[in-house]
């Protein structure tokens, strides 16, 4: 590692919970695909890049549990914001966690198995909103491919060792906004999806004080944007807003495999609704409970094609 790399701002922190923390199992969530630019497991730390508000950064965590201690170490402009801001990312502010009941065997084991899990909040809406707009009704492969692409195309390296390992940060609003159709169309993006991205790069402003809004009220300033639905909403507030209720509906699996894992046989929306009332405020840590606990239906057949976005010759 040269001297020119460490140059950036470098700061660290050590954070004590007085609670369990399973880095790994809660922030999860962020990681779009193995291939993840920003996102990298290494030298027995996990590595993010992340566009903070005040700049970018890149955020080493290392947990030790025997000492209860999450230790952070970041670079970059963003350095002591995203250290800041480390404990809630880690779920600190999930505070209806303590008062969650499991009400059923599946969820309890799953519960009992990944007690360092809480619901994060990061309080950065563009880096969870546009790659969930991207994954709007399209195959796992074809959403963490088109992303990834996009994001090494016209993402810049993390600062500090992060650009060692290769780490790449979100492209801002500003470059999203500019970013020429065909480019989306190589990535296998859709136009419909990649102008609401379009859409919501020139809302980011706006979209950056939902941190600030109650729950019900960010999910309703999300969905009044056109291309942004329940879904894609759902997806953004259980990442950027710490929301406990956040329920993925709207998903192409989420419904049925919890249908199963709770009565043994596949719901949709609706049947998932009254089969979460006894959840209601805390719905989506069943769904990430079960989720963890890797419960759903048995996987047959192939998968789906990836469908093709570029004109046929």
């Amino acid at each position: 590692m040269t001297a020119e790399t460490l140059r950036a701002a470098h700061a660290c922190r050590a954070w004590r919970p007085g609670y369990a923390v399973d880095v790994a199992a809660t922030w999860g969530v962020f990681r779009r695909g193995a291939g993840d630019p920003s996102f990298k497991v290494a030298g027995g730390a996990l590595w993010r890049a992340v566009e903070t508000p005040v700049g970018p950064a890149t955020l080493r965590t290392v947990t030790r549990p025997g000492e209860g201690c999450v230790l952070g170490e970041a670079w970059g402009a963003g350095a002591d914001w995203v250290l800041e801001h480390l404990p809630s990312m880690l779920g600190a502010d999930d505070v209806a966690a303590d008062d969650f009941e499991s009400l059923h065997p599946v969820v309890a084991e799953s519960r009992r198995r990944h007690p360092g899990w809480r619901v994060p909040r990061t309080g950065l809406v563009m880096e969870s909103l546009v790659p969930a707009i991207v994954e709007q009704k399209v195959t796992g492969q074809e959403a963490f491919g088109g992303w990834r692409r996009i994001v090494r195309r016209f993402g810049e390296p993390a600062p500090g060792p992060g650009q060692v390992l290769g780490l790449q940060l979100h492209p801002t609003p500003a470059v999203l906004g500019q970013i020429p159709s065909w480019e989306w169309l190589r990535a296998g993006v859709s136009p419909q999806r990649s102008d609401t991205v379009v859409r919501v790069a020139a809302l980011a402003r706006r979209l950056e004080e939902l941190p600030a809004m109650s729950h019900a009220a960010a999910r309703k300033r999300l969905v009044s944007i056109p291309g942004v639905g329940v879904w894609t909403a759902a997806e953004t507030a259980h990442r950027a807003l710490g929301d406990p209720d956040a329920v993925s509906f709207g998903d192409y699996h989420v419904a049925a495999d919890m249908g199963w894992a709770l009565t043994g046989h596949p719901v949709g929306d609706e049947g998932l609704v009254e089969l979460l009332r006894p959840w209601a405020g805390q719905r989506y840590r069943v769904q990430r409970y079960l989720e963890l606990g890797g419960a759903g239906r048995p996987r047959r057949g192939p998968r789906m094609a990836p469908r093709r976005h570029l004109p046929v010759a």
